[in-house]
Formats: structure tokens, sequence, C-alpha cells
């Protein structure tokens, strides 16, 4: 014996709660879920440490040949042998030595001028990226051939184009400007 079918409660709308609403409801469920797990996640971030603050509106530094003078230090935070150095530059620098002039231009800018105008082996990295994958396409190329392609037609052998051209001249294929123009038929040669 079959049970007669009743419909939902909460779907009817004499209970107070339309399909809609129960919609809505899911949606916000779903949505409440996803935001629990996204502010988890950041949280779970910054307890690692892995969130980094920067403060975007201070100038960065910066090594570039068009701005000889970067608007900040390269060194923010001196150790306590650069400290004794920065120290020693307020007296006379002719009793520095070059390796200590050489440091305290260091705390100021990370590289030279000759540094910066050195050429860099990028060129290598590119050059060889190329050939690899020109030497890729090649192998996926010989495969094709091997594996994918069939024989050559008959059409391309010496003796088909060979019949092919006589049947042209033959014909009289295109006698004004085209292949038969340049045929001597009184000769029977190429004309010159």
């Amino acid at each position: 014996m079959a049970t007669p079918h009743v419909p939902c409660p909460a779907l009817r709308p004499s209970a107070g709660v339309t399909f809609q609403t129960g919609a809505r409801m899911l949606a916000s469920r779903a949505f409440n879920l996803i935001g629990k797990r996204a502010i988890s996640t950041s949280i779970c971030m910054r307890g690692h440490g892995i969130a980094k603050v920067e403060d975007f509106s201070l100038p960065n530094y910066v090594d570039r040949r068009t701005i000889p003078l970067p608007e900040v230090e390269y060194v923010k935070n001196l150790s306590a042998e650069q400290k004794a150095l920065k120290e020693k530059e307020k007296a006379s620098w002719s009793a520095l030595s070059i390796d200590e002039k050489v440091g305290l231009y260091h705390i100021k800018f990370n590289e030279t001028f000759a540094e910066m105008n050195r050429g860099s082996r990028e060129w290598k990295t590119v050059v060889g990226g190329i050939l690899f994958f020109i030497g890729f396409t090649g192998l996926i190329v010989i495969w094709q051939r091997m594996y994918v392609y069939g024989p050559i037609p008959h059409t391309f052998s010496e003796e088909w184009i060979a019949m092919q051209t006589k049947r042209m001249l033959d014909m009289r294929i295109n006698p004004i400007e085209g292949f038969s123009a340049k045929w001597d038929y009184d000769k029977n040669e190429w004309k010159k």
C-alpha cells in the first residue's frame, strides 16, 4: 500500500517560509562557512609569520643609472661595525683606508656604476631556452614523420611529375603568360 505524498511543511506557503527564502538561507550558510575559512586561513598565516606588512608610502631603494642618488640608503639597520665606521667617517677621510671607504659607500649604495654597467648573462638563458624549444619541436616533427604521417604519395615521384608536366604542355595550359607560354613547341624545349 503506497503512502500518500505529503509536502514538506517548510516548503508550504502556509507555513510562512517560501522556497526562495530557503534557498537564500542555504546560500547565506554557504557564504558564512566560506567566510569563516578565509578568516581562519589569514589568522594562521599571521601566526606563522608569513604575512609581512610593508609601508608602500615610504620610498624604496633602487639601483639605476638614471637615478644616481636614491632617496633612501641601501642599509637601513646598521650593525655595530657599520656604526663604528659611520663615526670614523665624521673625522678626516684621509685617515680612512680604501676598504673602509668602500664599506661606507656600500652602506649608502648597493652597486657601483661599474657594477650597474656590467653586462648580464641573461642572454645565455634566453638562447638556451630558444634552442631547447627548437630541439623539442624538432623531436615532435621527427615523431610525426615516423608514426603519424603515412608514406609519401606517389604523385611526388620524378616520373609522375614528368608525366604531369608533359600532360599540361599537351593540353596547352595557360598559353599566354603561364606554363605553356614558356615552352617552345617547335624545338620541343623550354624557352630561354
